[in-house]
């Protein structure tokens, strides 16, 4: 509270109808009847800790300056409320993809069928055969059935191996060779271990909130603060964006939520894992000396896949600029059944 007495004593009185404003938004916000809830694997949930009508009136001022207050869930019981700032100034790539959710044709999958999710994908190999270290970039393409509602134990896979590729200063191994052909359909999943807030599956995405500030919120759930929670939550929104599909004003929440990430730049030309050019949204990991990029067409702003770029070679242990993953969605449908596999 002290803290908060002295935010609130450095910033200049605002405007008496702007702050009337912003204090209506904030009090609507908190007075909304759907809780938050956090529910840990194997714990019970915890609903959020609102604050009191009284205390978010002293903090409007505050809000007026800084963007949207929020309130996350407790960390632990008896913890004080955990606040998340929404800030004014965000990334433009995001913003842009929000304006344009509308440009494309929506599905309206139904309870019982399945989204197939199309994609190809690129990822760093490792390996060491006979005493000898090599490295290559593995290529495939990937088919996914995930159930409209339940978690991926009810989903189902195929994929085709492609010919690999050589990761910069290493010749392609033999044994790079070997994953190349198709496989399945097989069962997806023999566990999903997410939690509750953590699902992506169409029937809980599409209940998700529509406004912006709530939705960042909900990329927060069970986060505090600093550069760790900043990158789960960049984390989690590529988590609802690979695989996943929901409505046209969820997803437009999500981007422009994303967009108010800390850190969150726009990183230019990006290619994506089958050779399309866009421009993407980024993030860096300091730690990890890695750069998270969500592609998108440079000229409708549809999502294309996600990139994992290095930019710290000592902490990466690989080239600055080499790309360790990348990913390519080629295409979302709807069916009303999941393919036969070799055990049915």
């Amino acid at each position: 509270m002290t803290q908060l007495e002295r935010l609130r004593s450095e910033i200049p009185r605002p405007d008496l109808t702007a702050l009337q404003a912003q204090e209506d938004r904030l009090l609507a916000a908190i007075a909304d009847p759907a809780p938050a809830r956090l529910e840990r694997a194997g714990a019970r949930p915890r609903t959020v800790r609102r604050l009191r009508l009284g205390f978010a009136a002293g903090l409007a001022a505050a809000a007026v300056a800084a963007g949207v207050m929020v309130a996350a869930v407790d960390s632990e019981p008896g913890a004080p409320p955990v606040l998340h700032t929404m800030p004014v100034k965000v990334e433009t790539v995001l913003n842009r993809a929000a304006e344009n959710v509308n440009m494309f044709p929506e599905l309206y999958p139904e309870p019982g069928q399945f989204l197939v999710f199309e994609s190809q994908t690129m990822d760093t190999v490792e390996s060491n055969t006979a005493g000898v270290h090599s490295r290559f970039l593995a290529r495939s393409k990937r088919k996914v059935w995930l159930p409209v509602e339940g978690d991926s134990t009810g989903g189902f896979f195929e994929g085709e191996g492609l010919a690999p590729s050589a990761y910069p200063g290493w010749p392609i191994p033999p044994e790079a060779q070997e994953n190349r052909g198709r496989s399945g359909p097989e069962k997806l999943a023999d566990f999903d271990g997410r939690a509750e807030y953590l699902r992506t599956d169409y029937a809980y995405l599409s209940r998700l909130p529509t406004e912006p500030a709530k939705m960042y919120q909900h990329l927060y759930t069970g986060l505090t603060h600093g550069a760790q929670a900043d990158a789960d939550a960049w984390q989690r929104v590529g988590g609802m964006l690979s695989e996943a599909y929901m409505p046209a004003a969820q997803r437009a929440a999500l981007f422009r939520a994303a967009a108010a990430i800390p850190g969150v730049t726009t990183a230019g030309k990006a290619i994506d894992a089958a050779g399309r050019t866009g421009v993407a949204a980024a993030r860096v990991a300091p730690l990890l000396g890695i750069r998270e990029e969500y592609i998108f067409d440079r000229e409708t702003y549809r999502y294309l896949g996600v990139r994992r770029v290095v930019t710290d070679a000592d902490r990466a242990k690989a080239p600055v600029g080499s790309v360790l993953t990348s990913s390519a969605l080629l295409k979302v449908s709807v069916a009303d059944q999941a393919p036969a596999t070799n055990g049915n």
